[in-house]
């Protein structure tokens, strides 16, 4: 909607309109006003795949390279993310030594709720019931087959705080895990994966409908297979993360992604490192030194990508220069998300949704951020 106010009213929005209803609408004396300056209006950004950011990372609670516990910094992410439009993120673990994951996942679910910035939705991991053919820069000896005894000492140590997982949809149980994880209302995705076409197939009939950073560490499309990034394309009921960094995924490949997706079953995230906007090295990222060049993160003893340095307002500005409209790049990093991960209380700015909003101007700026209906940020 074209020249349009917001009403924010105890931290939810209570009405949106046109810019001649504001004109007319008759306000309270205390109510505040803030003029944006034609700027954009949007939900505020969920990123569903990040593992930090700024010199903090999830994974600091078992990283020697860190004075500060994956707790403390998972708070520091939610203050810097907000600075660049993320209203809502899900923390995302590597995987780990048991005991390891174990403590860092109870270290992140006992500061959620404690947050100053961008709301922490949940735990995101990433892992450990992937392929090691397919790891990337995840560590081989922290994958391991499906465990269903461990998931439930994943899930107890969150306190039900495990949002949404990353799997490998070919493991032998990984049936067992889905309906489990289903029951508990995870958001399973596969990734890391070397499925074929009909464990694919298997694995979205178990209730597997959302992938993680589609084209990467995933078993290509091939003419007489199509395997998983073939599935994904294929299943319009399969939903798809998608790094929008120019490198990740080549350009051209998100405007075929546009033209054979439907638009509200993609998502935009950052896969973001540790070392994002950091300035200075030596850089770290999951135990292991990593270099920025050519686009993305990549580790110093073997180059393979690591990650990106990706933000979301840069994600939606790549998006739109591959043909996306507006309304679409940003559904992709708002409404998309929480229709996602059943997110009902955010991604759209409509009357009884939270007051998470988000505002940049038109050389996307990031001008203002709203959380709860409480400014957290602002640039004037």
């Amino acid at each position: 909607m074209e020249h349009c106010a917001v009403i924010v009213e105890d931290g939810v929005v209570s009405d949106v309109f046109s810019e001649k209803r504001f004109e007319r609408h008759n306000f309270n004396a205390n109510i505040r006003i803030i003029d944006v300056n034609g700027a954009y209006i949007v939900p505020g950004f969920i990123d569903t795949h990040i593992h930090g950011i700024g010199g903090f990372g999830t994974d600091d609670s078992f990283s020697n390279n860190s004075p500060q516990t994956s707790g403390e910094s998972v708070l520091a992410m939610s203050r810097l993310l907000a600075e660049q439009g993320v209203t809502a993120f899900n923390p995302t673990l590597y995987p780990a030594e048991p005991e390891k994951l174990l403590r860092t996942i109870r270290e992140i679910s006992s500061v959620i709720g404690k947050e100053e910035g961008a709301r922490i939705m949940g735990l995101h991991l990433e892992g450990p019931f992937i392929s090691p053919l397919r790891a990337g820069v995840l560590r081989p000896e922290t994958i391991c087959p499906v465990d269903i005894d461990l998931m439930e000492r994943l899930l107890e140590a969150s306190e039900g705080h495990i949002v949404n997982m990353t799997v490998a949809p070919e493991l032998k149980g990984m049936r067992e895990l889905a309906l489990f994880c289903i029951k508990k209302g995870i958001v399973l995705q596969a990734g890391h994966t070397n499925a074929s076409y009909d464990n694919m197939v298997e694995g979205m009939q178990a209730g597997i409908l959302h992938s993680t950073h589609l084209f990467n560490a995933m078993r290509r499309l091939d003419h007489r297979n199509p395997n998983a990034v073939g599935a994904i394309l294929i299943h319009t009921e399969m939903s798809c993360e998608i790094i929008a960094d120019g490198f990740h995924v080549h350009p051209n490949l998100l405007k075929l992604l546009s033209r054979n997706k439907p638009i509200d079953k993609i998502v935009l995230i950052t896969d973001g490192l540790k070392p994002t906007g950091q300035k200075e090295g030596p850089f770290f990222a999951n135990g292991d030194e990593v270099i920025f060049r050519d686009g993305a993160f990549r580790r110093v003893s073997d180059d393979v990508i690591a990650g990106s340095g990706l933000s979301m307002i840069r994600g939606i500005q790549n998006l739109i220069a591959e043909n996306f409209t507006i309304e679409d790049a940003v559904k992709t990093a708002s409404f998309n998300p929480a229709e996602v991960m059943r997110y009902t209380q955010q991604g759209a700015i409509i009357p009884g949704k939270l007051a998470d909003i988000t505002v940049f101007d038109k050389d996307f700026i990031i001008r203002l951020v709203m959380v709860g209906g409480d400014i957290i940020y602002t640039n004037d």
